[in-house]
């Protein structure tokens, strides 16, 4: 029955779901225009025409592959461009009311076929709703991990010091997943740079505890089996007095209050040394008035 409706005058039935979606009060012009619109709506409309050709009414099944392919790349693309799920959903969930208004047109003399189709309608689009919705909480939560690894990685930058001295400054609280960007991050700019020489500053680091001391002697190792060695700087009188109590052993890593003195014993190991720069000296400019008196006299 729903393929009746569908396959009735579908050229009119495309062009009354696209208008109803133009001119919901939740369309979103600044982020998909009327062009793509058209596009998406034509394409699924075509899909599920065949689809309903079929007979089969799993939506799960090899016959609604083609939908669910339409619908996974329209709820992905969606979700990259900030729209709700309510408002992705509302794709599907808008070709309600112009399929109803069909089939009140074509059952308008048999209430039992225009309850059935109205049944039907129901039946079929909330499915492909609700399996919208499911493919956009994936789609949201692919971006959110993405945004995470890329915050990860822009919050532990590796600069270059000196020709091979590298300096690596950590802000906020040092975990597992955190501690595997920054050695895969630190081995990766030994390797390119060929540095020696690696300042790891916990400056910006609010706490740390036996987890974090250890992710931070990982590090540390990882940097000399890649030949560089590591200075721990930002070494706080509170971060000191808790390395203390949780009885954690640094080792031969040598440690520095600031990245100032960690940079001076880079510098010394490397056999580099900052010298002041002294002003030459200039005789003050002679004074012609007093010249003048000298030759009187």
């Amino acid at each position: 029955m729903l393929t009746e409706i569908v396959a009735h005058d579908e050229a009119a039935l495309l062009q009354r779901w696209i208008d109803n979606q133009f001119n919901a009060s939740g369309f979103r012009p600044d982020r998909i225009g009327r062009a793509e619109l058209q596009e998406n709506s034509t394409q699924f409309l075509s899909s599920f025409r065949r689809a309903l050709n079929s007979g089969a009414t799993d939506i799960q099944g090899a016959d609604w592959a083609g939908v669910r392919h339409i619908l996974d790349g329209l709820s992905s693309a969606r979700a990259e461009q900030g729209f709700s799920p309510t408002e992705t959903a509302t794709f599907i969930f808008s070709l309600k009311q112009p399929l109803f208004e069909r089939a009140r047109a074509l059952y308008a003399n048999d209430p039992a076929r225009l309850a059935e189709a109205t049944w039907e309608i129901s039946q079929v689009l909330d499915k492909l709703g609700l399996y919208t919705a499911e493919v956009f909480q994936r789609g949201r939560e692919a971006v959110i991990v993405r945004q995470q690894q890329e915050m990860l990685e822009l919050s532990t930058p590796v600069v270059t010091l000196w020709d091979g001295i590298l300096a690596l400054p950590l802000i906020g609280t040092l975990d597992s997943a955190r501690t595997q960007v920054v050695m895969e991050s630190l081995l990766q700019r030994i390797v390119d740079s060929g540095a020696a020489i690696a300042i790891i500053d916990i400056t910006g680091v609010p706490t740390v505890d036996t987890l974090t001391a250890q992710h931070l002697l990982k590090t540390v190792a990882a940097a000399r089996l890649m030949g560089a060695d590591c200075i721990i700087s930002g070494i706080r009188p509170q971060i000191a007095q808790t390395i203390v109590h949780l009885g954690v052993e640094l080792g031969s890593v040598v440690t520095k209050a600031t990245l100032a003195d960690a940079f001076s014993v880079a510098l010394h190991r490397a056999g580099l040394a900052v010298v002041q720069k002294q002003a030459a000296r200039r005789k003050p400019p002679a004074d012609p008035d007093r010249e003048s008196e000298g030759n009187e006299a």
